[in-house]
């Protein structure tokens, strides 16, 4: 009898499924934010010890994070960096040669790659990769360009930067909100992680600030500190203030919500600093937006995932926007056919993990006439490629560029130069559209024109030029030249 008994409850256990070894519980994917200034040069943090500028949240941020001392652009202004973000390739591989370039639709993104993976994606702020110029209005819904084309489920987003009480869009419709611009696309994300935190699905979020990118509009509490400093100068800073104070907000919501824990965020500019603002804006580095010295190129850079990164450091790694597609695809397993190859980033996993070692492939730019090669300490530059003239530098002892090494280490010079030019040869064959499965672009690249000039925006002309004829922006345009 006690025999029968035992054989019943047995049965009853494996029925219930309570006699089988319990799997492997996976391990919960994060939610991956990436938040971008627009024009914040690498000195203009508070602890990187600027002179004027306090950035509290973004300190703290740093003190709980992965801290990089040699974060670069993936080129030194807007458009080409935003490229190399979604890709993990050279921007003038995917044809956004400089600002107000379209990104090409044959290119394969971050954003697509994890809604492949089931991921909720979202886009907030500026875009800048639709083809046009001009000051961001907002992005029309029928837009081949537009964030939609690229694997964003929602956007609230503008063609380029923005200021106070912005005209945007939201997948189309546009919308007029209130305050400050960084504040304004961090509520829009913070909407968008709201409605999707009990979804069990994982968020992708993109934030593009228009901070502290000209023209300058700060309120009047944010730029009160700099008073003595002039107009122009005031209101940049100003507007960094703002934006530390956005970020701030987003890391408490995150907190508040649960997310922050498991949450990859990481912040970095889309290139370096601007002249003619006081104190200068490159913590003493050499150029500014625009040249692929030091100084245009090497922004803030941190990565913060409280999961993970559980001793917060400091790192002299070099790493790059074009690193962070690459390191998805690998913390997440996502297929490698989800990058377009030739890619000229990394995975960042080994170092968000602790690593602290050399970088394994340099890191190359170009920029028109200009291109770089940065490995390990050394960094090989050209101002003109057509003139064949070049300039070695070792980064750890002259981070400043002031010692051009080229005629006393030869060997290292000729090997780093024959590096850049096969990079360069490498990328006119990219830009061609040798990468892709067609071997050729298709469709051919949009011209680059200022939006108002666009027959698209046409009609919105009219309704919009109080906005925007004060800055000057729409006198050229054909609307106004009926006048």
């Amino acid at each position: 009898m006690r025999h029968r008994l035992l054989i019943e409850m047995l049965g009853l256990v494996i029925a219930l499924g309570l006699g089988r070894p319990a799997a492997a519980e996976e391990p919960r994917r994060p939610h991956i934010i990436f938040v971008m200034a627009d024009d914040m040069g690498w000195g203009q943090t508070g602890y990187r010890g600027h002179p004027l500028l306090k950035t509290p949240q973004l300190d703290r941020m740093a003190a709980n994070g992965l801290r990089f001392e040699r974060f670069y652009a993936g080129g030194p202004v807007c458009s080409p960096t935003r490229a190399s973000v979604l890709t993990g390739r050279s921007p003038d591989r995917c044809g956004v040669l400089t600002h107000g370039y379209a990104l090409r639709q044959q290119e394969r993104t971050i954003a697509q790659a994890l809604k492949k993976a089931g991921y909720i994606t979202g886009h907030f702020g500026k875009w800048h990769l639709n083809g046009y110029k001009g000051p961001g209005v907002p992005i029309l819904a029928d837009d081949p360009y537009s964030p939609s084309a690229f694997g964003f489920d929602e956007w609230t987003s503008v063609t380029n930067f923005f200021d106070q009480n912005p005209l945007m869009s939201r997948k189309g419709e546009i919308v007029e909100l209130q305050g400050d611009s960084s504040e304004v696309a961090v509520a829009e994300a913070l909407r968008f992680l709201d409605r999707h935190r009990k979804s069990n699905q994982p968020l992708f979020a993109v934030i593009w600030f228009g901070t502290p990118h000209s023209p300058f509009r700060a309120l009047d509490r944010d730029k009160s500190a700099f008073a003595e400093l002039d107009e122009a100068s005031a209101n940049h800073y100003g507007e960094l203030v703002a934006m530390d104070r956005a970020v701030g907000t987003l890391r408490r919501r995150l907190a508040a919500s649960g997310l922050a824990e498991n949450t990859l965020l990481v912040f970095c500019s889309d290139n370096g600093g601007l002249p003619k603002i006081e104190p200068e804006t490159t913590g003493g580095l050499r150029g500014n937006k625009g040249t692929v010295y030091e100084g245009g190129l090497r922004v803030p850079g941190i990565i913060e995932w409280p999961a993970v990164i559980k001793s917060p450091r400091v790192t002299a790694y070099p790493a790059c926007t074009m690193d962070l597609f690459p390191t998805v695809v690998d913390l997440l397993g996502l297929p490698t056919d989800s990058l377009i190859q030739p890619i000229d980033g990394i995975s960042l996993k080994p170092v968000i993990e602790g690593m602290d070692g050399d970088r394994p492939t340099p890191i190359p730019f170009r920029f028109g006439k200009q291109a770089a090669l940065v490995d390990g300490r050394y960094k090989i530059l050209t101002r003109d490629l057509s003139k064949g003239e070049f300039e070695l530098y070792d980064l750890v002892i002259d981070r400043g560029e002031g010692r051009d090494l080229s005629a006393k280490q030869v060997e290292l010079f000729e090997t780093m130069k024959r590096q850049l030019l096969e990079f360069h040869a490498s990328v006119d064959a990219s830009f061609a559209g040798k990468d892709y499965p067609e071997g050729r672009l298709n469709p051919p690249d949009p011209p680059s024109i200022s939006w108002f000039e666009a027959e698209p925006y046409e009609p919105y002309l009219e309704q919009w030029q109080d906005r925007w004829e004060y800055q000057g922006y729409l006198k050229n345009s054909r609307k106004a030249s009926r006048k």
